[in-house]
């Protein structure tokens, strides 16, 4: 069991790294640039990044799926399901991209962006919106892939996803002068081509099943709508996100700034622990197509024990480099204080993200859609009052400094992983979420 988790975890967890590289190095570039920048990025990355996760079952629902078909011994049926993922994904891609571009300016005011940092904000992301249908398909197409119990192709097109964005970036930057939009078109260019390169080699694995590669509307409509549960749950979190956004932005732009910063290196860890979700999604499902509910077990005691080990690890190491983090990112003194505030308690809950991270991942590939949905909607029902409380207190909090302003806000943030850990425990502990069979829906 344990080789089997390494094989689909390890490569799941370089390709993961990968990722978040992405913006890491987009605000790496852009901090550089000034305050405003990197605060403008913060907006705009926010409204990717929820573009992109509203439609994240189209990895975690694909990956249960097809795990689900190839433990049940129909790999023609996992190549199909595979197949139409992608179909959808590309409407959707395409859909979204549309609506993100045409309302720049009003969703990047509702974060709380005004001034220059408003500029910056609109001219990243209606640029950046071009690449959304890029991420989508790499995201379902993933998914397909660790059905399969293959992570080493997405791993490939990762790094080399990552290697073109930081070449391009740097170039549009710093070489031909476009500012922030030449950050944008670097990642553009970089998803678009990592959508290509997977698309084809779905392609090839649908032939060599005798799957067909056509437009299938029903299979299509079916997708969608065993996504539903899962996008309910996505949007929940994403307005969890979104709404401490919201939060920082109303404390000025140095605490945004400092949140930025610290948000992409808690998304950097999240994708880091994050491997260990996806071997348990993919694991799960082939587990239970193949009727195996003592090797799903099993399996989840594992990795629960390495994630909350490995969050302990992270966090700590998180915690050790607070003073020193926030120098990659911006040169201004009053945003590097108030970063290493928040960096602290970023590390201070690692462990609390292993565990749930590890729980989530197990529940997704047992397809226990409809209980995450309700799960993370109660959640976000709890946790509103508490954040919206620190924006509330802005005026106290700043005058004792920006960087126990920007603590606030992650205290409140960690409060919300805690939560979340104590249903996910509770659920996990129970039967009522392993269903046998090549297809289930947990009651």
């Amino acid at each position: 069991m344990r080789a089997q988790i390494l094989r689909l975890a390890v490569p799941s967890f370089l390709a993961l790294v990968a990722e978040p590289l992405f913006l890491l190095v987009d605000s790496a570039i852009v901090g550089h640039l000034g305050v405003a920048q990197l605060a403008g990025l913060g907006v705009a990355s926010s409204v990717l990044s929820t573009a992109a996760s509203v439609f994240v079952f189209l990895a975690y629902g694909t990956t249960s799926v097809v795990a689900r078909a190839i433990g049940a011994g129909r790999p023609r049926a996992a190549a199909s399901a595979g197949m139409d993922g992608l179909w959808l994904s590309l409407l959707l891609g395409a859909a979204s991209a549309a609506v993100a571009w045409a309302l720049v300016d009003p969703v990047c005011r509702l974060l709380g962006a005004s001034g220059e940092v408003l500029t910056h904000a609109t001219a990243y992301l209606s640029v950046a919106a071009f690449g959304i249908p890029g991420m989508l398909v790499t995201m379902a197409v993933t998914g397909v892939l660790r059905g399969f119990q293959d992570t080493r192709t997405p791993l490939a097109v990762s790094v080399a996803g990552f290697s073109v964005n930081a070449l391009l970036n740097v170039w549009f930057v710093y070489g031909l002068h476009l500012g922030v939009p030449g950050s944008a078109w670097g990642t553009v260019v970089a998803q678009t081509g990592m959508g290509i390169v997977l698309v084809v080699a779905l392609v090839r694995i649908a032939r060599r099943e005798g799957a067909s590669g056509a437009f299938h509307p029903a299979g299509v409509l079916r997708a969608a709508l065993d996504g539903v549960p899962l996008i309910v749950r996505t949007v929940a979190l994403r307005a969890v996100l979104l709404l401490t956004v919201f939060v920082a932005a109303g404390l000025g732009p140095v605490p945004l700034a400092a949140h930025q910063v610290a948000f992409t290196v808690w998304t950097f860890l999240v994708f880091t622990l994050d491997a260990l979700a996806i071997a348990a999604q993919a694991l799960t499902g082939k587990a239970l197509g193949a009727g195996d509910l003592a090797g799903v077990r099993d399996a989840t005691a594992v990795m629960v024990r390495w994630g909350t080990v490995s969050g302990a690890a992270l966090g700590l190491l998180v915690v050790v480099l607070s003073p020193v983090l926030p120098m990659l990112f911006t040169p201004d003194a009053a945003t590097r204080a108030a970063t290493t505030s928040a960096l602290v308690l970023v590390g201070a809950g690692q462990v609390l993200s292993g565990y749930v991270f590890v729980l989530d991942g197990v529940l997704i590939g047992a397809g226990d859609g409809r209980w995450l949905a309700w799960a993370m909607v109660i959640v976000l029902v709890a946790y509103a009052p508490l954040v919206l409380a620190v924006r509330a207190a802005g005026p106290v909090l700043l005058a004792w400094g920006t960087p126990w302003a920007t603590a606030a806000v992650w205290v409140a943030f960690t409060g919300f992983m805690a939560a979340r850990a104590v249903l996910l425990g509770r659920r996990a502990r129970g039967d009522a979420w392993l269903v046998p069979g090549l297809a289930g829906e947990a009651g």
